[in-house]
């Protein structure tokens, strides 16, 4: 399979492609930067030395559309809506890693984003890639939009609680926690060492737009509008996410029931582990031991004074959270084996 990465030199498109060099059925045939035309990628992306020697391209739908069965987009917010829409006219497969077609209501945008979308015909074309809730339609789909690292987290954690009606809807509390990637490639006053560094630092603590994903996942399961307060926090740390997912629940539920209830929805999930031990200090999710795989590691504790289940969610922002679920969903579509090009276990330690 041929594909091409629009925007691959940033921290999303050298994990596109660090991922992609190694895929046993897929060639690179075009990466997109407007930035760096001319230069070798492992020029920008020295971790692919040896193992690619393509060149960044100017952006040409028409050679695209020739060189490529399939193209991830991995630009900025915003960015994507004209390039997404040009390849979808030219009936080119599109997996966006933007904002740009994740939500399926136009009206969101404007409140979540602050801009009005200009191709809201195409909103519902688009499906909302988490191929654990939406594999069916991912299959099928000509484009497919990758979720927020932060929203795939929690999603992946609350779904299954919504789903049976478990949990007070009214009251879902996400606390985020999100090293210093996810920020970008791109320098701000706030990320540079001296002030990123040893860090907690509550950013959007109300507003987040991942909230909106969260909500409209939720929302679209339950049958009924979900309301979900999220704050995320920047730490010290370079990848990963860990989710702090409070809910409380309808009716007294016993470990054995939350138990079953995560393994009747993932238990033949490939890349969501249930993670809960009596021993050791590994006793619930850690982003430490995720960092470099597609994992989402789900793991739960009961307050029961409080009537409160605390789920912990954590994964890579790289990898679950954008390139990697990029390249799962690419295996959807293609009918590819879907741990293909992603058979990697969490790096550790790091």
């Amino acid at each position: 399979m041929k594909v091409g990465v629009i925007g691959a030199s940033g921290f999303v498109g050298g994990e596109m492609l660090r991922l992609l060099v190694s895929h046993p059925k897929v060639e690179i045939s075009m990466v997109t930067s407007r930035q760096y035309v001319g230069e070798y990628v492992s020029r920008i992306q020295p971790s692919l030395k040896g193992f690619t020697d393509i060149t960044f391209s100017e952006l040409d739908y028409d050679k695209l559309s020739d060189k490529c069965d399939l193209v991830f987009t991995a630009v900025p917010h915003g960015t994507a809506t004209e390039i997404v829409k040009a390849l979808y006219d030219r009936g080119m497969k599109i997996i966006d890693l933007s904002a740009d077609y994740r939500l399926h209501n136009a009206p969101d945008y404007d409140k979540w984003y602050g801009w009005q979308h200009p191709y809201p015909e195409l909103l519902s074309k688009s499906v909302f890639g988490v191929p654990e809730i939406h594999r069916e339609q991912i299959k099928k789909s000509q484009l497919v939009s990758c979720p927020g690292c932060m929203a795939v987290t929690s999603i992946l954690a609350l779904y299954p609680l919504v789903k049976k009606n478990l949990i007070d809807t009214e009251h879902i509390i996400v606390d985020s926690k999100i090293g210093s990637s996810g920020a970008g490639a791109g320098s701000l006053a706030g990320t540079h060492h001296a002030l990123r560094s040893g860090v907690i630092r509550p950013y959007k603590p109300a507003k987040h737009r991942h909230t909106g994903e969260i909500e409209q996942e939720l929302t679209e399961v339950a049958g009924k509008k979900i309301h979900v307060s999220m704050s995320p926090h920047a730490v010290d740390i370079v990848r990963g996410i860990l989710c702090t997912n409070h809910t409380f629940l309808n009716n007294p539920m016993s470990e054995m029931d939350i138990w079953k209830l995560y393994r009747e929805q993932y238990g033949n999930e490939k890349f969501v582990r249930l993670i809960r031990d009596k021993k050791g200090f590994y006793k619930f999710p850690d982003p430490k031991f995720v960092v470099g795989s597609n994992f989402c590691d789900v793991g739960f504790d009961i307050d029961e004074d409080n009537h409160r289940l605390v789920v912990l969610s954590a994964s890579d922002n790289l990898m679950k959270g954008a390139a990697g679920s990029a390249i799962q969903n690419m295996n959807v579509m293609a009918g590819f084996d879907e741990m293909e090009g992603l058979r990697y276990s969490p790096l550790t330690p790091v």
